[in-house]
């Protein structure tokens, strides 16, 4: 075979690819605006909630922490804690569905790539989290004043953490046998580690006891670097945090591709 047949060969098979990816994608996308009273709309009723009750109410009485009004400091933390948790249950609830509906066995047997899938799944994740992330962001807004003091920080927070627990709500989905299982993850480990992730609070206010401790929590470097971004303040190193992000993210791809792979969870 020629060399132009080769090259031939190799781009319809990237470009057979890419309207895979894309299908998937827009699926993923339409099913998220579809029922968006369910998607988008509770996300930010909650938000508003800890706006009023934290930032207003409580806020008054605390003043400022790291150097800024309370409401300020904890709007970071509370953006940060809507996209881990919309990016990770809306892939864990897609593809479970998938899974019970057995569709996924169909796409399975497709000659379409591993990859294509998966990432295709992802992106219905990071949507889902980035569109949360806007609106809340806008919500705060009626609130307090924000800015972004180092643009890159916070795109790479957002972008990394999103397609981390969308990776994360995907292995939830694969091991999972029932609609029960994929609760139990985000009820006992998510809530705890994220509201024990320096959402509400500064590491400086512990005692050297638990900000150690808290150190072992990842949570803790993704709303610091978050915060970083918008506030310029953090309580840990940012570019360790950022460099954790890259990694885990790498680790679960490679842990979700052998899952799909393998397929050998896929079937209830």
């Amino acid at each position: 075979m020629s060399q132009e047949m080769v090259d031939h060969n190799k781009s319809m098979s990237w470009h057979k690819k890419g309207v895979a990816f894309r299908t998937i994608c827009l699926k993923e996308i339409r099913r998220i605006l579809r029922i968006w009273p369910q998607t988008l709309l509770p996300p930010v009723i909650t938000m508003s909630l800890y706006f009023v009750i934290f930032g207003k109410m409580i806020g008054s009485r605390v003043g400022e922490m790291g150097g800024v009004p309370y409401m300020q400091f904890i709007v970071p933390g509370l953006i940060m804690m809507s996209i881990i948790t919309n990016s990770y249950s809306n892939v864990v609830s897609s593809f479970f569905s998938a899974k019970f509906t057995a569709s996924i066995e169909e796409l399975l047997v497709s000659p379409v790539s591993k990859h294509a899938i998966l990432m295709g799944y992802i992106s219905g994740g990071i949507f889902r989290g980035l569109a949360i992330a806007v609106i809340v962001s806008i919500v705060a807004l009626f609130f307090t004043d924000l800015g972004i003091e180092h643009l890159f920080v916070t795109i790479f927070t957002v972008l990394g953490t999103s397609i981390l627990f969308s990776l994360g709500g995907f292995i939830n989905a694969v091991f999972a046998r029932s609609f029960d299982d994929i609760s139990i993850i985000p009820s006992f480990v998510l809530t705890p580690l994220t509201y024990l992730g320096g959402v509400f609070y500064s590491m400086e206010n512990l005692s050297p006891f638990w900000q150690n401790i808290s150190l072992l929590n990842p949570i803790v470097y993704m709303v610091n670097a978050f915060r970083y971004g918008i506030l310029g303040y953090s309580d840990v190193n940012v570019w360790y945090s950022m460099v954790a992000i890259f990694i885990f993210c790498v680790i679960f791809y490679v842990i979700a591709y052998r899952l799909l792979d393998n397929g050998s969870r896929i079937r209830l």
